[in-house]
């Protein structure tokens, strides 16, 4: 599951302003008029400038409290166009985006709780920087991919919520971890889904105010911790399929875009080091591995549908991502007895020491990964 956001991003809302990580452009205003200082304190939310020409512009974020903060740039309407999480105390960040002309607001998060301590900011005239069609390409691929990963899911979906419906405990469990490979392959692009995230792979330390708990988290508590099945989890069950048919049509139709592949993979990898490498992910089944390799599978199948633009951009970065990826992979792989199988070691099974190599072994691909962004944008003549 990705880290529950301040809202959720639209369909329409991230072709108006499209977040990447490295240089800025320098336009006819000079670069300067493009860098936008973002001094985060534990009560203040200050930014250097409130209005800037649209285009290419860097945040230049800088945390000077004492709690971890995360940075967003919202639509008026609290609609999510992009954001920076965990920047520690004492940390500085920079983000680049493209903006159309319009209104935002710049929201610095304490704690990474509430709504925010907020700054409305003004994008005028301008113009957005042209994009190579290698990448229209890639997008289309992507979305192809993540189709194949919703139809898939749906049936194997359907064999779990029967076996929950049927009452049958076992096959329930069995059915569980195939039924998430998936989702978790297209976790790098879930906000493009809309609200579907929270209702089908939300965790009860994730739930909002009023949120009611639905989804695979709520029936795994049940089916391994409870280990009963009520007559509420088989209504789970059918709610489940509901919103996973529900994703399955909005595939076709979800903003994608070259940069939500690159950041989203690498806001999924910081997640799995920071958060799915301790277990809480699959706190009660402790298929975490299962989830560990789709969620690598579903960044690496966005990285090298980039990697043909990346690679004439930064070569260095490619060949670092290549080693890393493989690296990662091959980690993995001590998990399972059989390569072409999804069957990894029970996650309670696997030490400390353990869990500490596969964190640094995430870390050292999360890093590299964070340029890829700035890899695939078509620098201006």
């Amino acid at each position: 599951m990705r880290a529950v956001r301040l809202s959720l991003v639209t369909a329409t809302a991230v072709a108006a302003l499209t977040a990447v990580s490295g240089c800025t452009e320098k336009g006819s205003s000079g670069e300067s008029d493009r860098v936008i200082d973002v001094t985060a304190t534990d009560s203040k939310c200050e930014v250097s400038k409130k209005e800037f020409p649209a285009g290419h512009v860097e945040l230049a974020i800088e945390n000077k409290g004492s709690k971890v903060t995360e940075v967003y740039v919202l639509f008026p309407d609290d609609r999510i166009v992009t954001e920076r999480e965990n920047i520690g105390p004492g940390t500085k960040h920079k983000v680049t985006a493209e903006v159309k002309a319009g209104d935002y607001t710049i929201a610095c998060k304490p704690g990474m709780k509430g709504d925010g301590i907020r700054q409305a900011v003004k994008a005028t005239g301008g113009s957005a920087a042209k994009r190579d069609p290698r990448l229209d390409s890639a997008v289309a691929a992507y979305r192809q991919y993540a189709q194949e990963q919703a139809d898939a899911t749906l049936p194997l979906a359907k064999t779990f919520a029967a076996a929950v419906k049927a009452g049958n405990l076992e096959a329930a469990k069995k059915a569980y971890a195939p039924s998430r490979i998936g989702w978790e392959r297209t976790e790098p692009v879930a906000e493009s889904f809309g609200d579907i995230d929270p209702k089908v792979d939300v965790r009860e330390d994730g739930l909002e105010d009023g949120q009611k708990w639905t989804g695979w988290h709520r029936l795994e508590k049940s089916l391994w911790q409870d280990k009963k099945i009520t007559a509420a989890d088989k209504t789970l069950a059918d709610q489940l399929i509901t919103d996973l048919t529900d994703w399955q049509k909005r595939v076709g139709k979800a903003d994608i875009t070259p940069t939500s592949m690159a950041n989203g993979a690498k806001e999924l990898l910081d997640e799995v080091a920071t958060g799915k490498v301790t277990g809480e992910e699959e706190r009660y089944s402790h298929t975490d591995l299962v989830d560990f390799k789709a969620n690598v599978e579903g960044a690496e199948k966005s990285y090298e549908l980039l990697k043909p633009v990346a690679q004439e951009n930064n070569k260095a970065l490619v060949t670092e991502l290549d080693k890393q990826f493989a690296a990662l992979n091959t980690l993995l792989d001590k998990y399972r007895a059989d390569k072409t199988s999804y069957d990894f070691t029970s996650y309670d099974k696997v030490g400390d020491a353990d869990r500490k190599q596969l964190s640094d072994g995430v870390n050292a691909l999360a890093e590299p990964l964070s340029k890829l962004a700035a890899a695939v944008v078509t620098k201006s003549s």
